[in-house]
């Protein structure tokens, strides 16, 4: 058999895990290990990003996902836990986890003076975010 033809092993196989292949939507917990901890790399590889690109759309340096302590310390993890909790929760009526980033990222949101949720969560303001998120899927009004 040769290289190619083998099944893939180890890290190569649990990245095919982190979008179901139907819907492209990706759970929560397929992007943590098994202490609860964000696998940045796994993050980074389900939105088609670089880690520098992720750093910036979660407000951090770019420089943060280099050193394992920074990317492990609990300002990186706060702030990329709490991005993937809003686009989980988006991606269901945005059509995917492609599309629920790119709302995330580029959709003003009316009830926040036109901010994105990206500007709101970079600023500190998850909770209110997922708040609004929570709102409108049990039928509010934006």
């Amino acid at each position: 058999m040769t290289q190619a033809a083998k099944a893939p092993q180890g890290p190569a196989r649990a990245r095919k895990t982190v979008r179901h292949a139907a819907t492209g939507r990706f759970t929560i917990t397929s992007l943590m290990d098994e202490w609860g901890a964000v696998k940045v790399d796994d993050v980074a590889e389900a939105f088609s990003m670089s880690k520098a690109q992720l750093a910036d759309t979660a407000g951090l340096g770019r420089e943060v996902f280099q050193k394992s302590s920074r990317r492990d310390g609990p300002k990186a993890q706060s702030r990329v836990r709490e991005m993937l909790e809003i686009i989980n929760l988006v991606q269901g009526w945005a059509g995917g986890a492609a599309q629920a980033m790119a709302w995330y990222r580029a959709e003003p949101i009316p009830a926040f003076g036109g901010r994105t949720a990206e500007a709101l969560v970079k600023s500190g303001e998850a909770t209110a975010v997922r708040d609004y998120v929570d709102h409108l899927a049990t039928g509010g009004y934006a």
